[in-house]
């Protein structure tokens, strides 16, 4: 019945998008195989998301045929009508064929084959001068298990106003506790990447995908707090906060403000953007500094030979690593080719008993962070010139949060009123970024002296998923969760 219903719903969405085609990649159980490569051609294509689900724009491809291929499975060739005609691919899994490969019956050694991937990080990855392509989603979940906001000193307040606040603020509350907000954020663009510290962002396109009545998180919530009390506040007067002064002139200067707010909603920042997708890619790669680099470090990590599987007709070792000093975090496997001792793939978890950063003064100032999730996978693709560089990251992570405290506004005149506000959250945030390399080229040095990056970029606000957005790109294929989402377009 699932298999019937998921074909159904490929037949509507290549209905409506025409020269797109959808489908979805099984093993031999029907279970979904998440990121397996669908080549349109030696050196391009699309890659499943979690569910197994891609789409490729017909438009695009030359070949009538597509290549699809992931680690553990055996590679298989269809052609696009036969696709048509059949959604869903069937792969089998790959032949151990350990015995025939290594003629002693003694088992590689895995802190000997971590050895040459180091001796040949240099030929085999290429992390400067490069220019990538790019697709990348941001997916945000923010859910408040506990938010308390009340006005307890209000001298300077009538009674009906410190009443009324305190019922605007309960109402808020119960809002945003029941919110369980979900953010979605997509763009494309071109990271031109000079070294590990200069590069420009040159983003094509951006859309985001929120409900306005349930956008929150933990950098707005005490803001919208603070501004719902404000509405019951003297507003042809000033008020002191902590944080800074806040002045209030009038409710229409007010109103004005909250539309200029709201225009700069619809940028991005590009800073921030290329921050994202710069640190994602540079992680991925081979500097010195990078997470993948430390993965592979044997002064911190244990290696254990696992098995072998194969890739595209290769043979690949797993190699699983846990940590071996404190400061070393992470447990997972890498699999790596035998012919070019090459990482091509990277899972990764926090290991037994590790947590990330983390922050507790819950007594004494009343906050408390925890990151309790940070796990991912990176895949990387060979390239013509035979070296390897990153083709899809897979970041999620997630964080325990505490904050409790107390705020006064101190009005600035003789009378000097104060309002006494405590502010109390605890809940849970995570996140996840996808960050698929579209192409990938030697940089053009004229180009990039020549590009002035930009400091902001608009986007597309959107309140409901619009298969037609990224029809013209092979872009990642949206999870049920997404295609799903509809939201109201209140403010």
């Amino acid at each position: 019945m699932k298999i019937y219903i998921s074909i159904i719903t490929i037949l509507t969405i290549n209905l409506v998008l025409g020269q797109s085609l959808t489908a979805k990649v099984v093993d031999t159980n029907n279970n979904p195989i998440p990121f397996a490569t669908v080549q349109t051609d030696e050196y391009s294509g699309v890659i499943t998301n979690e569910e197994g689900f891609f789409t490729i724009n017909l438009e695009n491809v030359l070949s009538n045929e597509l290549t699809f291929s992931c680690m553990g499975f055996a590679s298989r060739t269809i052609s696009i009508n036969d696709i048509k005609n059949n959604s869903v691919i069937v792969l089998e899994e790959f032949i151990d064929e350990l015995g025939k490969v290594f003629l002693s019956t003694t088992t590689p050694n895995a802190d000997d084959i971590i050895k040459k991937v180091n001796n040949n990080l240099l030929k085999n990855y290429n992390n400067e001068n490069q220019t990538f392509q790019f697709f990348h989603r941001n997916t945000a979940y923010a859910d408040f298990d506990r938010f308390e906001a009340k006005v307890t000193k209000a001298s300077g307040m009538r009674r009906k106003q410190h009443e009324g606040v305190n019922k605007s603020l309960d109402s808020l509350t119960g809002r945003i506790v029941n919110s369980n907000t979900v953010y979605f954020q997509d763009y494309l663009g071109d990271l031109m990447i000079k070294n590990r510290e200069v590069a420009k962002l040159n983003v094509h396109k951006a859309t985001s995908l929120v409900d306005n009545s349930k956008n929150f998180s933990l950098d707005n919530v005490q803001t919208k707090a603070q501004d719902l009390i404000l509405k019951y506040l003297d507003t042809t007067l000033t008020y002191k906060l902590k944080t800074g002064i806040i002045k209030v002139e009038d409710s229409l200067s007010l109103k004005s403000n909250n539309d200029e707010d709201k225009d700069k909603e619809n940028v991005y920042d590009v800073k921030n953007l290329k921050g994202e997708t710069h640190g994602l890619l540079h992680d991925a790669q081979t500097y010195d500094d990078s997470f993948m680099k430390k993965i592979i470090d044997t002064e911190l990590y244990n290696y254990k030979f696992i098995d072998v599987t194969g890739f595209n007709g290769e043979l690949v070792y797993i190699i699983g690593f846990e940590p071996r000093k404190s400061k070393a975090k992470y447990a997972g496997k890498l699999y790596i080719t035998d012919e070019t001792f090459a990482v091509i793939k990277l899972d990764y978890d926090f290991g037994k008993g590790k947590r990330g950063e983390k922050f507790n003064l819950k007594l004494l100032l009343g906050i408390k962070y925890v990151e309790n999730i940070n796990k991912g996978t990176i895949i990387y693709h060979r390239n013509a010139d035979n070296t390897y560089s990153p083709k899809y990251i897979n970041q999620e992570e997630g964080r325990y949060f505490y904050v409790n405290r107390p705020i006064k506004f101190i009005e600035n005149s003789r009378d000097k009123n104060k309002v006494g506000f405590n502010f109390l959250i605890e809940g849970s945030a995570r996140s996840k970024k996808e960050l698929f390399i579209m192409n990938k080229s030697v940089l053009n040095e004229s180009e990039f002296s020549a590009y002035t990056e930009l400091k902001e970029v608009p986007y597309q606000k959107l309140n409901q998923y619009d298969p037609s957005i990224w029809k013209a790109y092979n872009a990642i294929e949206p999870l049920e969760e997404m295609k799903r989402f509809k939201g109201s377009e209140e403010d």
